[in-house]
């Protein structure tokens, strides 16, 4: 059966003149007009998701901030999940608040004197970055070494974003990060050149590390 035209051919001529309209003008980008022709929300409500962050550190850091004037890089189609890092924020105070709520455990006793590079950091400014939203690490990326990743230009999830991320999805959910597999902290190396990673285990969030030259079916990073 042939499908039936709503609307009178001068409501449509209308509607695509505001859309090219749009479009030149920049209202309108090519990311939203391909969420719109899959059938998806073309857009994501920054302010709120902003608004949200901040409420986040208040609850949870007791920290007062106001990320509205925050720049924040265009979100790539399936990249949903925005993580807020702000200016002076830590490993060691993401993982301390991590602690107070649940079981946790990591390889040394201070994240930030060991693992001394970061891909991002939030020394200068705040930051934002767009991750897919998942609850298991990348799929695309397992039996990916993070130095295969370096070689292939792919950005990886620090661990500081990481540690976030595992507190933002449990204040949501009460549920945690990596059950079944490792995120491999690609955008992150220790004093030695090993790569942190993180995931729930034996009822307890655990970050470990591997050497860069390590993959597996399992350990996957967050592009």
């Amino acid at each position: 059966m042939a499908g039936k035209v709503v609307g009178s051919m001068s409501d449509w001529s209308g509607v695509l003149k505001d859309l090219f309209r749009q479009i030149n003008d920049g209202s309108l980008t090519l990311e939203q007009l391909k969420a719109l022709m899959e059938h998806r929300s073309p857009f994501v409500v920054l302010d709120s998701l902003l608004q949200e962050w901040s409420r986040f550190y208040k609850d949870y850091f007791e920290l007062k901030l106001d990320f509205s004037d925050l720049n924040v890089s265009e979100r790539q189609i399936g990249f949903e999940r925005l993580i807020v890092i702000p200016q002076g924020l830590t490993m060691n105070q993401a993982y301390d608040v991590c602690a107070k709520h649940f079981p946790c455990w990591r390889y040394t006793d201070d994240l930030d004197k060991a693992v001394i590079r970061n891909d991002r950091t939030a020394s200068s400014a705040s930051y934002a970055v767009w991750l897919r939203d998942r609850k298991e690490a990348d799929e695309e990326l397992k039996n990916l070494s993070a130095d295969q990743l370096a070689e292939k230009k792919i950005p990886g999830i620090t661990l500081l974003e990481r540690l976030l991320y595992e507190l933002k999805y449990w204040s949501e959910t009460g549920k945690h990060l990596d059950i079944s597999n490792l995120t491999l902290c690609s955008g992150s190396r220790d004093v030695d050149g090993r790569v942190p990673h993180v995931h729930w285990g034996d009822d307890r969030l655990e970050v470990l590390w591997y050497y860069s030259d390590y993959y597996g079916g399992s350990l996957r990073s967050r592009a």
